[in-house]
């Protein structure tokens, strides 16, 4: 029982006590049946002492009255008590569950923060070294472009205009602003692949042989860069590039093996042994 109840509970106790008494003095005072005493009383000193009684008995339903209205008072100001006490105990359960999950939030954005720290220095080298990378790779890429446009000026003269114009517009993008670097490396790279895959496969083409008034339209087959061949539209002249000499020679001895290496080429026969003019091989 808490303090409250136990003073509230002593104060009805006394209250009932008092009652009991005043009840008990009226019945002692004028019992139910009770015959009357021997020596005779005047009449008129009863009435005060009854009348006395009954004053106490009000007196005391009265106070019981006010004491259970006390009482009421006093276990609702105790409920409230209660009230707010589980109250207050629920939002201090509440605020240290709020400020155990705020603790665990901050260490995971530490974390984070962290970490992103870690990202923006390796950002801040990364920038610091493509800045330096970008130095040593552009002067790189133009001495790349120079070679290539050289290598094709001294090498074997199949498809001239084609490679001439690959070489050319490698040069016009090194100088635009608006190509990446990683662009033109690119774009140089797939460039020198092309050149290294005529190294190695077998072609025939259609072409102009010569300038001026005695150029001329012929077939060409290429052998990879072992050897450049020609043959008039008409089969009256074959020949052949001489890469000692830079120059073409017509060699009327490789009719047969032209015309056979123009049917392999295209797809129109099966693929044989061929005898054609090459380059003798030189000391370096």
């Amino acid at each position: 029982m808490t303090p409250f109840n136990f003073k509230a509970a002593g104060s009805a106790a006394a209250h009932r006590l008092a009652l009991l008494a005043a009840v008990a003095s009226v019945l002692l005072a004028a019992p139910v049946g009770a015959q009357p005493p021997a020596a005779p009383a005047p009449a008129p000193q009863a009435a005060p002492a009854t009348a006395g009684a009954q004053q106490q008995v009000t007196q005391a339903l009265q106070a019981q009255v006010q004491s259970d209205k006390e009482l009421a008072q006093q276990q609702g100001e105790i409920n409230k008590i209660r009230e707010r006490t589980q109250d207050a105990a629920g939002r201090y359960a509440q605020a240290m569950a709020d400020a155990d999950s705020l603790e665990r939030y901050n260490k995971q954005l530490d974390s984070q923060v962290k970490s992103q720290e870690a990202e923006m220095a390796s950002i801040e080298r990364q920038l610091t070294e493509i800045e330096t990378t970008n130095r040593e790779v552009q002067p790189l890429m133009q001495q790349m472009v120079d070679t290539l446009d050289q290598f094709v000026k001294l090498d074997v003269p199949f498809l001239l205009d084609e490679r001439t114009a690959r070489v050319q517009n490698l040069k016009d993008m090194m100088g635009r602003a608006d190509v990446t670097i990683s662009e033109k490396y690119r774009r140089i790279l797939e460039a020198y692949q092309i050149e290294l895959e005529y190294g190695r496969t077998l072609d025939a083409y259609s072409g102009r042989l010569g300038t001026g008034a005695d150029a001329r339209t012929v077939e060409f087959v290429r052998l990879g860069r072992v050897s450049l061949m020609y043959r008039t539209l008409d089969g009256a002249e074959v020949g052949y590039w001489d890469a000692d000499q830079k120059k073409w020679v017509p060699d009327a001895s490789y009719r047969d093996d032209i015309q056979q290496a123009l049917r392999v080429a295209r797809g129109q026969g099966a693929k044989e042994l061929l005898t054609v003019p090459v380059p003798a091989p030189k000391g370096v």
